[in-house]
């Protein structure tokens, strides 16, 4: 008897360990809108090879949310300082227009020295502007949402100069394999975003980079009295949220093999926070989590697809996606559980007893 009621007591405390789990919500919903994909479209789920790679919904889902999912990581470590990132999009296009202007203008667009070169340049601009965001917001003190709304507003307007208001078009087998390539039958850019939420995985849950982030954007006046320099690391996180930018506009632009200066990243800055909200970082700073906001970005693209799956017309698309986001983040929010679920224990039906006391207590008190 003993015996049981201890795997009780343990399979009970597993259950709320789950159930309180933060990677738990988003997962659901991730599952759910899956399923109900494999419901209203046939062979939704399967995966097959052709062509030497692997073909499917699926596979389109991870591909084309590879760059989201940059985007986000590099907001979650900006959002952990209780900072904000305005200027991803605007990175991303400026990426994107650097590396097509460049290939596009040399004379062996199809080398792989080519590529590796504009790769650098796009990179090395994008590591500039994220240090003048981080320079902004450290240094001199300017609020991040107006520092990063400068270069948000003046970025895209410098992508346009770069490819003088025209969409430049690249033919280079090299550079179509950032984002549009595979690589042993996987697509490079699943592979290549893999690698870089790995490697930040590492470098802030194995080392103590990550306390200092969430130290800085939990309590600034507490880490700054212990020592910790909020200035490095503050213009660290935005350098590689830049950086994060620059390698989904190179995804982004050589995955259609052309550049585009005014449509380019459009709005990621929004899916990006919203993939971090998702994924159950909180927009006041602190403790944050990179699984979930994988989990958050694989959910917008899972739900954009939804939307075309499903025929939503397409000026009705932004409204029915607000919607569905606004139902996973109640769905998610403890508070809105909570609340929920008091009012089903606090209000229950009247009972025929209870009803037919009412009446007699008033003739009697009559």
């Amino acid at each position: 008897m003993t015996s049981q009621r201890s795997k009780a007591t343990a399979a009970g405390g597993l259950g709320k360990r789950l159930a309180g789990h933060p990677l738990l919500w988003p997962s659901l919903v991730l599952l759910a809108l899956l399923l109900g994909n494999a419901l209203f479209t046939d062979g939704f789920l399967s995966v097959g090879v052709r062509d030497g790679h692997l073909y499917g919904s699926l596979i389109d889902i991870a591909q084309l949310g590879a760059p989201l999912v940059l985007v986000a990581l590099g907001m979650t470590m900006v959002i952990a300082t209780r900072g904000i990132d305005l200027s991803v999009g605007s990175t991303v296009a400026i990426a994107g227009a650097l590396a097509c202007q460049y290939i596009a203008t040399s004379a062996r667009p199809d080398s792989v020295v080519t590529v590796l070169t504009a790769t650098a340049v796009a990179l090395g601009v994008a590591l500039v502007l994220g240090l003048v965001n981080g320079l902004l917001v450290a240094r001199v003190g300017v609020q991040p949402i107006v520092a990063t709304l400068i270069l948000m507003v003046a970025g895209r307007g410098v992508a346009q100069l770069i490819t003088d208001g025209q969409i430049i078009t690249v033919n280079s087998g090299a550079y179509h394999m950032i984002g549009g390539g595979y690589w042993f039958t996987f697509p490079f850019a699943v592979l290549l975003a893999g690698v870089v939420v790995a490697l930040t995985a590492v470098l802030t849950r194995r080392t103590a980079l990550g306390l200092l982030i969430e130290s800085v954007g939990g309590n600034p006046a507490a880490s700054r009295l212990v020592g910790i320099r909020a200035a490095g690391l503050l213009a660290l996180v935005y350098v590689f949220s830049a950086l994060c930018a620059a390698v989904a506009g190179l995804m982004i632009s050589s995955n259609v093999s052309s550049a585009d200066g005014n449509n380019a990243g459009l709005w990621i800055e929004l899916d990006a926070i919203l993939a971090v909200v998702i994924g159950g970082t909180a927009l006041t700073g602190g403790r944050f989590s990179l699984g979930g906001t994988v989990l958050g970005a694989l959910i917008i693209q899972t739900l954009s697809t939804t939307v075309y799956t499903l025929g939503v017309p397409p000026e009705t698309t932004l409204v029915f996606k607000a919607f569905v986001v606004i139902a996973v983040c109640l769905v998610q929010s403890p508070a809105f559980r909570a609340k929920v679920l008091r009012r089903r224990r606090t209000a229950p039906p009247p009972t025929p007893t209870t009803a037919g006391a009412a009446p007699q207590q008033q003739e009697a008190g009559a």
